[in-house]
């Protein structure tokens, strides 16, 4: 809970309490929380007795868990698969609990992926820890003391954490590299200014998998992938691992010939040193220096190393999983198992475990439809195409030009000569004004802006000729000619110059 959260709580409906201290690692006071209304109770054996829901960021101690009643609602990262015990003890207790490691990754409830708040927060992190312990510039600089190459970054694994990484890399000025097993996500990191890694390989590889995660490799799809990445290995600087799957190992990625390899001084961070590590040298929890001088950091609290930011997501993520539990607004919690993000999330319900969920009825990332490769034409077919095109537009362009004949010999036969020699005017000019607005790109707004400014000039002159007559009625039609022309001219200049003011740096 953070001071800004809990006003939004209030609205509906809850009393907030929250525990002495519980804020002050990330910036916020006791004093704080008191402006916005919440209650400050002095140890967490009080703040359990007071409440109806629980919301924790770790899983519950056995302590904390035999705290639970009845009616009671604890909302946290709980890890199921791999806390049985802690999920037996919670089922005996009766109280319901909602592991937010375990919210569905679908559209709707994105607003509540904790997992994905702090992943983000990791990849950013673990740039900011590279570049610490890089001891060199991420950009590279030409200066009166020395030219500075640039340092290469190599991205492994794109999910939200190595999108993450790979922005905050990129934006620092490396050159960086990326891999991953989902063919859908090299569009994703191209676009962030990165070059996605591809592998020789002859079989189609869709590592996508339901619940937006990758799914395993084949055995030679990964002796490939660890033949590029030896290959990668004496030119990169920085190495970000970030291949995990919840309750599931790491699978080594990053072994210990490729750190071998590597220059000394090189980093290599592994967010996935929780699960034993996507490196074969990391050791969770420290940093250590290999024997050729790299640098292998396996931290696994790079979330709570940016702790006022985390707990600002991880509130807004909380208060959201509040809101669908809220749906009249009025404090009272509809726990819905109808609902597929709540079902997903619970893992306990009334006395009875509810882990594993059903699984997703949609994926979360859908996978990639091959496109279909365009048929090449040979060159007789070429030929035959473009005689048939040009006997269609010919066939065309003469027929519009016997109607068009035949109206202005019917008009002809009725009309005056004085007539005549204005309408035919009229009738080119309305064709030639048509053909060339026709053909201008709709993506060229600019020039054609040019050209109806054009043509409103044609017709301030023509509307100028026409104003000394004699007759009134050509003079007020000739006056408003000059007028709308006007306004279109400038109108025109105007949208020109705003569309133009787009593409230029104030």
């Amino acid at each position: 809970m953070t001071p800004d959260s809990a006003v939004q709580l209030k609205k509906l409906g809850y009393d907030c309490v929250i525990e002495t201290g519980a804020g002050k690692a990330a910036g916020f006071s006791d004093d704080a929380y008191r402006a916005s209304g919440v209650e400050v109770v002095e140890t967490a054996a009080a703040l359990f007795a007071t409440v109806d829901v629980i919301a924790k960021v770790r899983p519950p101690e056995p302590a904390e868990v035999e705290r639970l009643s009845s009616g009671k609602t604890l909302i946290s990262f709980f890890y199921p698969a791999q806390n049985k015990d802690l999920l037996e003890q919670a089922k005996s207790t009766g109280a319901n609990v909602i592991a937010m490691d375990m919210v569905p990754r679908i559209s709707r409830a994105q607003k509540m992926d904790a997992l994905s708040s702090m992943a983000n927060i990791a990849g950013y992190r673990s740039v900011i820890e590279a570049g610490s312990n890089f001891g060199r510039f991420f950009t590279g600089q030409v200066t009166a003391a020395g030219k500075v190459p640039p340092a290469k970054v190599l991205v492994i694994g794109a999910g939200v954490a190595g999108l993450a990484a790979i922005g905050t890399a990129t934006s620092l000025g490396a050159i960086t590299y990326a891999f991953d097993v989902r063919p859908e996500v090299a569009e994703q990191i191209e676009s962030m200014g990165a070059e996605f890694v591809y592998l020789d390989f002859a079989e189609a590889q869709d590592g996508a998998a339901t619940g937006g995660y990758a799914a395993p490799s084949s055995p030679e799809f990964r002796e490939k992938q660890l033949a590029k990445f030896r290959e990668l290995a004496p030119e990169i600087d920085i190495v970000i691992t970030t291949a995990l799957i919840p309750g599931r190992d790491a699978p080594k990625l990053w072994l210990a010939d490729m750190v071998a390899a590597m220059k000394p001084g090189s980093v290599v961070i592994d967010l996935a040193a929780e699960r034993g590590g996507n490196c074969d040298l990391t050791v969770p929890d420290q940093k250590i220096v290999s024997d050729n001088g790299v640098t292998v950091v396996g931290y696994t609290d790079f979330p709570s190393r940016m702790a006022a930011q985390s707990s600002t997501l991880y509130s807004t993520n909380i208060r959201h999983m509040m809101t669908d539990l809220t749906p009249a607004k009025d404090g009272k919690l509809v726990h819905n198992m109808e609902d597929d993000v709540i079902r997903g999330a619970t893992v306990t319900y009334q006395g009875e475990i509810t882990f594993p969920p059903p699984p997703p009825k949609i994926k979360a990332i859908a996978a990639a439809k091959p496109k279909e490769k365009a048929k090449e034409l040979t060159p007789e077919e070429k030929r035959a195409n473009e005689i048939a095109a040009f006997k269609a537009q010919t066939k065309s362009q003469v027929g519009l030009l016997v109607v068009a004949t035949l109206l202005l010999l019917f008009v002809g036969a009725y009309a005056p000569e004085s007539f005549m020699g204005h309408f035919i005017v009229f009738v080119l000019a309305c064709f030639i004004g048509f053909s060339v607005i026709w053909n201008v790109s709709h993506s060229l707004h600019t020039p054609l802006m040019a050209v109806t400014n054009a043509i409103s000039g044609i017709v301030i002159l023509g509307a100028l000729l026409q104003v000394g007559s004699s007759n009134w009625l050509v003079v007020i039609l000739a006056s408003l000619s000059v007028l709308i022309a006007t306004i279109n001219i400038v109108g025109g200049f105007l949208v020109t110059r705003r569309m133009l003011a787009m593409f230029q740096k104030s």
